[in-house]
């Protein structure tokens, strides 16, 4: 089997309501979103998506992502998709770094992998069953009364396991923000205190020892540094996200026992290849995982709801699917959605969201025959 086409799509993905972290100094209005679809000389065809949080969250945006399929694209054409670790080594010698880059690409090698197989995602990826994967809201920075609204109004859909962005200046504000969201949440309610790497290493020290709650506490500090010398000084369990993205970040968290948890996002590491590694490398050194996507449709939530699913319960904590913030849905009814506060991986071959491209519209490029 041999990769003969790429085909891109940019969309524009708008939030129903404007969305803020970093203790407010970040806000967010609209996703610009790639989809991208690789077809085959043996008439498989598979789908990827990959969605930054904007340009201001992580280093990735959106024309960067066509930018480096752009780049990608000749190097593709002929190799066997489903030897995706393979494809992966091409991408790397073409490009190195960007793993945002290639996440679509990887996922979409994934799906025609999974079709070949004729397996689901989350069976190839190790798990025994297509398990409900609890999923977290995720609540905006705001007053403490704001945000405890926020937090009843998701506990109405379903929604058991939250995420409430703090972090800032103001450490008064956030030491009112966390006491007051631990003391309001719902009886059997679970709360992440997420700070978007917003605090100053003294102001993370001073914050989580002034407080009585000792939830999770979401990626403090901007460095993987500042975030190992707060771990070593508070009693809050830690949990890294935006300064992992490397396989060799997480080998060295784990050696300053910097944190008890990490999220693993398919769209910053660079896809389900590389998610699937730090998964595992999760399971050997006994985290907890949070496995999510960094942002996109339900197509990019889907993917990393399989690799949730086949991660086994002890080692799994909530996911988010971003979609739920979305005014508009590409591919409506298809993938992992809510369901009473869990979501379930599709048991269709490969990823099981193939989108319309009607809805899609006109490819922005393709490359290949």
């Amino acid at each position: 089997m041999k990769i003969t086409r790429v085909s891109v799509w940019q969309i524009d993905l708008p939030l129903t309501e404007p969305y803020w972290l970093s203790g407010g100094r970040l806000k967010f209005e609209r996703l610009d979103s790639t989809f991208l679809r690789i077809d085959t000389d043996e008439g498989l065809s598979g789908w990827g998506e990959s969605c930054p949080w904007g340009h201001t969250y992580l280093p990735a945006h959106g024309p960067g992502v066509r930018a480096g399929i752009e780049t990608l694209a000749p190097a593709l054409i002929g190799l066997d998709p489903r030897s995706v670790d393979h494809v992966n080594r091409v991408m790397d010698v073409q490009l190195p770094g960007h793993p945002y880059v290639k996440s679509a690409v990887d996922i979409a090698c994934w799906d025609i992998l999974g079709q070949s197989a004729s397996l689901p995602l989350w069976q190839l990826l190790g798990g025994a069953e297509a398990s409900p994967v609890a999923v977290n809201s995720s609540i905006s920075t705001g007053t403490p009364d704001e945000m405890i609204a926020l937090i009843n109004a998701a506990a109405e859909k379903g929604y058991t396991v939250h995420s409430a962005k703090v972090g800032g200046t103001d450490i008064a504000a956030d030491i009112d923000r966390i006491e007051a969201i631990s003391a309001a949440l719902p009886d059997g309610h679970r709360v992440t205190f997420d700070v978007n790497r917003a605090w100053q290493p003294a102001t993370a020290i001073e914050v989580l020892n002034s407080v009585t709650a000792r939830d999770w506490v979401e990626q403090p500090c901007e460095t993987l540094d500042q975030c190992a010398h707060v771990a070593g000084r508070v009693r809050n369990p830690i949990l890294l996200d935006e300064c992992m993205t490397t396989m060799n970040d997480h080998l060295e968290a784990s050696r300053r026992g910097a944190c008890e948890g990490v999220k693993i996002k398919p769209g910053r590491v660079g896809g389900l290849t590389r998610a699937r590694q730090i998964r595992d490398f999760g399971l050997s050194v006994g985290w907890q995982m949070h496995i999510e996507d960094v942002g996109g449709s339900a197509l990019a939530d889907t993917a990393a709801i399989h690799l949730a699913a086949a991660t086994p319960d002890a080692n799994r904590l909530a996911s988010w699917l971003c979609h739920y913030h979305l005014a508009i849905d590409p591919v409506p009814d298809q993938g992992a959605r809510n369901l009473d506060g869990a979501a379930t991986p599709p048991d269709l071959p490969g990823l099981g969201v193939t989108p319309d491209p009607d809805l899609l519209g006109a490819p922005m490029a393709i490359y290949g025959d």
